[in-house]
């Protein structure tokens, strides 16, 4: 998984946990800036993963909801997947090792 990927993952992570928080809430929760969250969000957009809806009634407008399309859902759910593959491989890896050097 390269960096932006990654970076994409964590905003959806995030975003089907907390679907109402505010652009610079994510930022904060994802140790970023607000610029590179923009980016992100604009990408996922493009993408088709997320749908941004601004509430009805927020009197600053500013507010959106975020929203997973089935197609985010999806490729989440696939990252996840590859993530946690690779981190299963990586422990076997580890425990090979450790095995061999304790021989």
């Amino acid at each position: 998984m390269n960096k932006n990927t990654t970076d994409q993952f964590n905003v959806l992570r995030k975003i089907r946990s907390k679907p109402k928080y505010s652009q610079r809430e994510l930022a904060s929760e994802l140790g970023f800036s607000l610029g590179k969250l923009n980016y992100c969000l604009k990408a996922l957009k493009q993408k088709g993963l997320i749908k941004m809806r601004n509430f009805q009634k927020n009197p600053n407008k500013l507010g959106y909801v975020y929203i997973l399309t089935p197609k985010g859902i999806a490729t989440k759910t696939e990252l996840t997947l590859n993530f946690m593959k690779r981190k299963m491989k990586e422990y076997d890896e580890l425990k090979a090792e450790i095995e061999e050097e304790s021989k």
